[in-house]
């Protein structure tokens, strides 16, 4: 199916890692010019030039989000690259272990603005280009908005936050016709995921119990996975599709856990 992405510039914040260069590489795929947008320019450039190695489009631009002059800045920039902006993938963020019994003001302040006010200011700034375009939004975001996790406070909220954002801006912006959605993370294999489980005593033990418990064939989501549904919700193909939040997690948020080993 052709996702009529060719020339479509579209900003992936976090793009050079993870989940974020799964859906930087797709894009690229599809015809489109995915504009990663992080704080670590080697990690940025890399991508970049693996994808125009093999003749594919891609551009980068150093931002620290967290940062709010850093967003303003970033999408200056594409502007001023490409002079259009055709879509935002609001991916950027970390599971910083911010609790409720050990955590403090400062750092749920701070986790907040690593995982969740990004996402509102990157739109923000984006949106005149975006009315233009009439583009799209997407938001990642993690199932820790409803299932909990434990320790994790700070980017629980951030990611309930997500998930509202989603449905507030749909709303907010259906006079654009501008189309917002969310795609929900469970359990996906990235390079982060990996470097987490290795701090296990038994990492081997703990994966195959977290697989064990995913319905759809026991296995991790991958993070093409997560960015082919993405790159759906980004094109025309899913032109009438506004303000969903899809899990896409092989049933593990909401399919009867006594599937987890039939």
């Amino acid at each position: 199916m052709d996702l009529q992405l060719k020339g479509k510039v579209i900003i992936v914040t976090g793009g050079a890692k993870g989940i974020g260069e799964g859906i930087v590489k797709v894009l690229a795929a599809e015809g489109a010019i995915p504009v990663i947008t992080g704080r670590n320019e080697s990690d940025n450039i890399k991508v970049v030039d693996e994808l125009k190695a093999l003749g594919l489009q891609a551009f980068q631009v150093v931002a620290e989000l967290s940062n709010p002059n850093d967003c303003e800045q970033a999408v200056k920039a594409v502007i001023k690259q490409f002079g259009r902006i055709d879509g935002l993938i609001n991916n950027a963020g970390v599971n910083d272990g911010v609790g409720l019994e050990n955590g403090n003001y400062e750092a749920f302040m701070a986790s907040l603005h690593k995982n969740v006010v990004h996402y509102y200011l990157m739109a923000h700034y984006a949106l005149p280009e975006l009315i233009i375009s009439k583009g799209s939004i997407v938001n990642i975001t993690s199932k820790t908005a409803e299932t909990g996790q434990g320790n994790t406070s700070a980017y629980a909220a951030a990611n309930g936050g997500r998930n509202a954002l989603t449905r507030e801006w749909a709303v907010e912006l259906l006079k654009y016709g501008i189309r917002v959605n969310a795609v929900v993370v469970a359990e996906c294999w990235t390079p982060a995921y990996e470097t987490w489980i290795q701090t296990l005593p038994d990492p081997e033990a703990k994966l195959k119990e977290i697989t064990a418990k995913i319905p759809l064939e026991n296995r991790m989501t991958t993070s093409e996975e997560i960015a082919n549904t993405v790159a759906f919700l980004m094109s025309e193909r899913s032109s009438h599709t506004t303000g969903q939040i899809l899990h896409v997690d092989g049933g593990y948020v909401h399919l009867d856990r006594a599937l987890a080993n039939a």
